[in-house]
């Protein structure tokens, strides 16, 4: 069983600083230049291939936060464990075609968004949001989408051709605030509450898959899911030419499977036995973290005209508990 449902980033950088001469607190600047940000992916990608042969979580997090650090560096100490040497056959990682989306923002944390093709399997396209939360602090990687091409929206330019970030709350002319989208999101998985979101393998699918895990009579299944909050779990949004935006948020979710009582579950998978703890004596819970990048319609296209779409769904396992 892998920890991630696709393949993640296993982007292992250094410390990616850039340089911004204005602080930003108030005045509403480029998050970096391109050339800054070209920087930043290059040291992105040189460091994650060293630091994804060593396994080494300690170097990922210095340089990744949010969902994608907690993914990669629970995936690292795993792996890790299983392999202390680490992976000398590792294939390095390769970016190319990358296009910068940098916003002009005020305040902090401030972002930008690169996308680019990968030379790994697959024609998606790999969309890294990294994070600055404050003037001398380092850029960070928070999420990864891996995103089919023809999927990827148009963004909206301001007068000096920057991309446009989205409020996170109300002001955002969303149908769907992004600070409130783990909530609902969350919420529709655990209730099937609201009409959000449209149908499709991350919605009602999913729950349809839940449903028929739940009717099995040889194994109790139970689901729990959680919003993620700010600021380590802090939503992202760029302004889309229709008025609405392509969204990055993070959910948590917990799977405990419970055996009738005289049976003890069997965990077969290493790399699961490394991020155990307790002992699974009847039961196992399985936590995971998910990253979204969603597409959600302007508040004025209604609901008729629209629903948050997934784009990209990345969900790792964090940690197991045995009970």
């Amino acid at each position: 069983m892998p920890l991630a449902a696709v393949v993640t980033a296993g982007a292992l950088l250094a410390s990616l600083t850039g340089c911004v001469t204005v602080h930003g607190e108030s005045a509403v600047v480029p998050a970096l230049s391109k050339a800054e940000a070209a920087k930043v992916l290059k040291t992105f990608v040189k460091t994650n291939n060293k630091a994804n042969t060593a396994y080494d979580a300690k170097l990922n997090a210095t340089i990744e936060s949010g969902a994608l650090g907690a993914i990669d560096q629970a995936g690292l100490k795993s792996r890790k464990k299983v392999d202390p040497k680490g992976n000398p056959d590792y294939r390095p990682l390769e970016l190319t075609d990358t296009r910068y989306l940098i916003p002009e923002q005020a305040g902090w944390p401030k972002f930008f968004v690169t996308d680019s093709r990968s030379n790994r399997k697959g024609q998606g396209r790999w969309l890294f949001v990294f994070q600055r939360d404050r003037a001398d602090g380092p850029w960070k990687a928070s999420y990864l989408s891996v995103v089919d091409p023809d999927r990827i929206p148009r963004f909206a330019r301001d007068e000096h051709g920057h991309v446009k970030a989205v409020p996170v709350g109300g002001a955002s002319g969303l149908s769907v605030p992004p600070d409130e989208l783990s909530k609902r999101y969350t919420r529709y998985l655990q209730e099937g509450a609201g009409d959000d979101f449209a149908a499709g393998p991350h919605t009602t699918k999913l729950r349809e898959q839940r449903e028929k895990a739940m009717k099995r009579t040889n194994v109790r299944n139970e689901f729990a899911d959680q919003p993620a909050r700010p600021p380590q779990y802090a939503p992202f949004g760029l302004r889309t030419k229709d008025g609405g935006a392509l969204v990055f948020f993070t959910s948590h979710h917990h799977h405990k499977q419970t055996l009738p009582r005289g049976y003890q579950p069997k965990i077969k998978d290493p790399l699961v036995k490394a991020l155990m703890s307790g002992t699974p004596k009847q039961s196992v819970t399985f936590v995971r973290v998910s990253e979204q990048a969603v597409t959600v319609p302007s508040k004025r296209a209604g609901k008729s005209e629209g629903k948050v779409t997934f784009l990209s769904r990345i969900e790792g396992l964090t940690a197991a508990r045995g009970s």
